[in-house]
């Protein structure tokens, strides 16, 4: 099953797929799966690098891959038919929901990861001490951000400065925030796995607050699996043949967790050319759990945290979003 690798990291542009089930060029059936580098979705990274897709879908279905920066770039493609599903953080899929998008969580792919990390001589040795300071998060209202906001807000009456608050808030990509805090551009982060633990490596930061203890740092998935309404009401067999390559790619991972640990390592490089040590990915690993299961009422707990944060302007009931049918 040929495979072909769209590096979409530098900007999502060229030909947009045609939509949901598309013919390739000899006339097969073609589909293409979404995912980001990161640790968390390890789960992609085994389906494709194992060809478990071709265990699943019909015989001559071509399978493409695309990689992600982020969920919002994630979740247009799903809606536009560019991808038919694959892997983005809870978050970008909830708020692109309450905003009236038509898709599925239908499995999730990890749990935990998320990490504090406050920089080296910067003075912040609690939670208490990033009154005045400078964090950064990937995105404006993300997965990260809102655990770390939430967190911040309930158990230490701190806010960031999109709600004039006493912290103010910065986005970039988690691939940077080592050089960042080398630099002193930042003060603390909301870090994702793998990248929490390559601060720890080179010694740049050091952690403030670890994962069990931000919000709904062991329950809220990670990483879930996305499809839109449309392929799983008109295509269910498709969608249930994705699910079953993603579920036999988590319990890869459950069952060989070395091989998959080296998996990681190489598909991250091939991505984002940066190279992760062995060290760094068995500190990441500890933080995270893979699962393909999903409970609609941690998801439900967490989008009611990003209306009380300012993050959705409306209260948002998410019955719907998440569809089981296909693990059950």
């Amino acid at each position: 099953m040929k495979k072909l690798l769209t590096f979409a990291f530098i900007l999502l542009t060229g030909a947009v797929l045609s939509a949901c089930g598309s013919a390739s060029a000899d006339g097969s059936d073609e589909i293409t799966i979404g995912y980001f580098p990161n640790i968390n979705h390890v789960a992609g990274m085994v389906a494709e690098e194992k060809d478990l897709y071709s265990e699943t879908l019909p015989d001559g279905t071509e399978v493409n891959y695309k990689y992600f920066p982020d969920g919002s770039a994630f979740m247009t493609a799903i809606e536009t038919g560019e991808i038919e599903g694959g892997l983005v953080g809870p978050g970008p899929a909830m708020n692109h929901f309450a905003s009236g998008a038509e898709v599925h969580i239908v499995a999730a792919g990890s749990k935990g990861g998320t990490v504090i990390m406050a920089r080296n001589d910067s003075g912040i040795e609690t939670p208490e001490d990033l009154a005045g300071k400078t964090f950064i998060s990937p995105r404006v209202g993300c997965t990260h951000d809102v655990q770390f906001e939430a967190m911040m807000k309930d158990e230490y009456g701190l806010t960031s400065d999109r709600v004039d608050g006493e912290m103010k808030h910065v986005t970039g990509k988690p691939a940077t925030y080592a050089s960042m805090f080398e630099t002193e551009k930042v003060d603390a982060a909301t870090v994702p796995e793998p990248w929490a633990s390559v601060i720890e490596e080179d010694g740049s930061g050091k952690v403030l607050v670890d994962t069990p203890d931000v919000a709904y740092g062991e329950t809220l998935p990670a990483a879930v699996f996305v499809t839109s309404q449309e392929l799983a009401e008109n295509d269910p067999d498709k969608v249930q043949n994705i699910v079953d390559a993603h579920v036999k790619a988590t319990e890869f991972i459950q069952n060989n967790p070395e091989e998959a640990k080296e998996i990681a390592i190489k598909k991250i490089k091939e991505i984002t050319d940066q190279e992760l040590s062995k060290s760094v990915i068995d500190n990441a690993w500890e933080r995270i759990e893979f699962s393909y299961e999903v409970d609609e009422q941690v998801l439900q707990d967490f989008i009611d945290s990003s209306y009380d944060l300012g993050f959705l302007d409306e209260q948002q009931d998410l019955e719907g979003l998440v569809n089981k049918s296909f693990i059950e």
